[in-house]
C-alpha cells in the first residue's frame, strides 16, 4: 500500500504498535446521529469516534457551508485532546466508501500532520479481513497535561484552500479550474436533495467522486487514477485546479485521489456549493 492508504490485513498487523490513532468517522448526512450509534455497535479495536457535525465542523452561520472549516487551532486543540503527537501514526476510516475518512485525513494535513493513512475500503473491509470488534464507548487516554501539549505544527497551512470570494473572481478572470465531485445529476442542477439551489459554479468541471473508486470501496489503482485525472487535467497543472462539493467533504476525496496518483498540489475550496449559494447574489449554471 501507499503512505496515503492502508490495507485492513496491514492495519491488523499493526494495530497494536505504539504511537497508532485510529479514528472512526462514519456519518451519514441525512441521519446525524447514525455514525456514531454505528461505532457504538461495533468498532476497530481502540478507535475513537469523531463526528463531521458536532466535532469536525465550526458554529454555522447560515452562510458558511454545511460543514465550516474550523479554525486550526480549535481543530488542534481536538486533536490534542484525543491523544495526537507529532510522532502519531493515524488511520481514519469510515463505512467504507473513504468520502468521510479522506475528509479527515486532509484536514489533518491542513493542520501540518503527516503521518495520516486512509483504511482502503473501511469498516467493511475491516470485517472481511476478519478484524475484531470492539462495542461500547472508548475515551481518548489523554491526561490534561498531554491535551494541553503544543503539537509543533506549522503556523501555516499545509494545504491549500481559496475562499467563495476567490472563486467569484475566478469567473471573470479564471486563473483555476473548479472541480465537482458532486454526482453528475446534482451539478447539472436536475435535482438537489441537500442544498436550497440547484446547479454549479459557473465554469466548473464535475469528476463525481464515487469514480474513484472500485466495486468494493477500494481505490483504484494508483496509475489508472492518474491516467484518469490528466485526461480530466488536460493542459492543466494540479496546481491549477480547487476541489469542490456540497460542503467540502468528497471534494476532499477527489483530492486525496489525485495525492494517491502522484498528482499533488490542488487547492480544496471548504464551504463549497452549500456556502455558494447561500449569497443569491453569486451566480449559478445549470447543464
Amino acid at each position: 500500500m501507499s503512505n496515503l492508504l492502508i490495507s485492513a490485513e496491514d492495519l491488523r498487523k499493526n494495530i497494536s504498535s505504539r504511537g497508532w490513532l485510529i479514528f472512526d468517522v462514519r456519518h451519514d448526512l441525512s441521519d446525524h446521529s447514525a455514525g456514531r450509534r454505528a461505532y457504538e455497535q461495533g468498532h476497530i479495536p481502540g478507535a475513537l469516534y469523531l463526528d463531521h457535525e458536532t466535532e469536525l465542523s465550526a458554529a454555522k452561520t447560515g452562510s458558511n457551508g454545511r460543514h465550516p472549516l474550523p479554525e486550526r487551532r480549535d481543530l488542534g486543540a481536538l486533536m490534542r485532546s484525543q491523544g495526537l503527537t507529532r510522532q502519531s501514526q493515524v488511520v481514519v476510516y469510515d463505512a467504507g466508501n473513504s468520502m468521510f475518512a479522506a475528509h479527515l485525513w486532509w484536514m489533518l494535513r491542513w493542520l501540518g500532520h503527516e503521518n495520516v493513512q486512509v483504511l482502503d475500503g473501511g469498516w467493511e473491509a475491516w470485517l472481511k479481513a476478519g478484524g475484531e470488534v470492539e462495542t461500547g464507548e472508548r475515551a481518548p487516554s489523554v491526561t490534561e497535561a498531554q491535551a494541553l501539549q503544543s503539537l509543533g505544527l506549522p503556523p501555516e497551512p499545509a494545504m491549500p484552500t481559496v475562499d467563495a470570494q476567490a472563486v467569484l473572481a475566478n469567473i471573470q478572470q479564471p486563473v483555476f479550474t473548479v472541480l465537482d465531485a458532486r454526482a453528475a445529476n446534482r451539478y447539472r442542477g436536475e435535482t438537489e436533495p441537500i442544498d436550497p439551489v440547484a446547479g454549479h459554479i459557473p465554469g466548473a468541471l464535475n469528476r463525481p467522486n464515487t469514480e474513484n473508486l472500485q466495486g468494493d470501496g477500494r481505490f483504484k489503482p494508483a496509475e489508472q487514477l492518474r491516467q484518469e485525472y490528466l485526461a480530466l487535467l488536460g493542459n492543466r497543472k494540479p496546481e491549477q485546479l480547487v476541489h469542490q462539493c456540497g460542503s467540502g467533504i468528497t471534494a476532499s476525496h477527489n483530492l486525496f485521489a489525485m495525492e494517491l496518483a502522484g498528482l499533488g498540489g490542488s487547492a480544496l475550496y471548504p464551504g463549497s456549493w452549500s456556502e455558494w449559494v447561500s449569497d443569491p447574489a453569486r451566480p449559478v449554471e445549470r447543464s
